[in-house]
């Protein structure tokens, strides 16, 4: 169930309620948990192979981990700074060279231990969630 939007005095200094604010709250979220993540999906999607950038940005749009290229670009750069990739120029029919990645040693180093965190982590996390209802005990 939604919470009902809560009306708002604009001549106040109330604090945003009801949908509107939980929404705001769930975008919030979003963002904060994809930021703590990204890192690693890059390096799990370029551990797949070499991946051209924007191939790289469009699945993970499609996957709903990123809202934009352009945030990719800065990370891959530092994926490349750190040595957990490694870049290669190759000539492209639809244009200019392009520059492609793949996954240095250090960077599968990087996200095994990456995975083997996420998965107790996540199974921690999914043990409390599953003993979550929408009824909370004890509220009333």
């Amino acid at each position: 169930m939604v919470p009902a939007v809560e009306s708002h005095d604009p001549s106040s200094n109330n604090v945003m309620h009801g949908t509107l604010q939980y929404m705001i709250d769930g975008l919030k979220m979003q963002t904060n948990l994809r930021k703590g993540v990204l890192e690693y999906c890059v390096l799990a999607v370029i551990a797949q192979g070499k991946w051209y950038g924007l191939d790289i940005a469009q699945h993970l749009h499609r996957m709903d981990l990123i809202a934009s290229e352009g945030s990719l670009y800065p990370l891959l750069s530092r994926l490349r700074t750190r040595g957990l990739v490694t870049t290669a120029w190759q000539e492209s029919n639809e244009g200019p060279p392009r520059r492609y990645y793949s996954l240095s040693s250090a960077g599968a180093d990087d996200l095994k231990g990456f995975i083997d965190i996420w998965r107790t982590f996540s199974d921690s996390v999914d043990r409390v969630l599953s003993n979550t209802t929408n009824n909370e005990k004890g509220a009333g």
